[in-house]
């Protein structure tokens, strides 16, 4: 499921406004710019899947309300078939696929992640809590506090995910990932 931008951005401001939250507050919370989180409450500027999670955690809701203004309703268990996973396109170099949509109240955030080669550097992201990267399919490259790691398929990491981040596809071929966010 493909949600407009600008969809995203209004609800959540919506749900800062109902919690009293200043933007200034939010953005030193995710340790974005103000202007870079306003302009995500604006629709200007897509908000990265890891940060709908901060923004998720801050307000103690479920990412999929963000994402689709629907809460989740499973609490016991839930299954998602192979390729009917909610889609997420929050950057162009990145797909991503959310493996649990239906579930409330998760701990974490699963999701597979198309990662396609691009000719740039990838932009770095930070987010509070933690992440865990399992390579399926391709090579990639993760940026962590300034240091590379290389990744191959069958390779994983965890991370302390509030320092900034990076990830990358090597070899000209698109990489895929499970990426759980939590």
């Amino acid at each position: 499921m493909k949600e407009k931008i600008e969809d995203v951005g209004t609800r959540v401001k919506e749900l800062r406004e109902l919690s009293r939250v200043e933007p200034e507050e939010m953005a030193k919370y995710l340790r974005v710019p103000v202007e870079t989180y306003k302009c995500y409450e604006e629709g200007k500027i897509d908000i990265p899947a890891s940060v709908l999670f901060g923004i998720a955690q801050k307000f103690d809701v479920d990412m999929a309300l963000l994402l689709t203004g629907d809460e989740p309703k499973m609490n016991i268990f839930t299954v998602t078939r192979s390729g009917e996973g909610s889609e997420v396109e929050r950057r162009r170099q990145y797909k991503y696929q959310n493996l649990a949509p239906k579930f409330k109240h998760k701990k974490a955030e699963p999701f597979i992640v198309i990662v396609e080669p691009r000719k740039d550097r990838p932009v770095e992201y930070s987010h509070p809590g933690q992440e865990f990267n399992y390579v399926m399919e391709g090579t990639l490259r993760v940026t962590i506090h300034g240091q590379e790691i290389v990744l191959e398929k069958g390779d994983s990491l965890f991370f302390d995910s509030s320092y900034k981040h990076a990830v990358e596809s090597l070899n000209d071929r698109p990489a895929k990932m499970l990426a759980i966010v939590m």
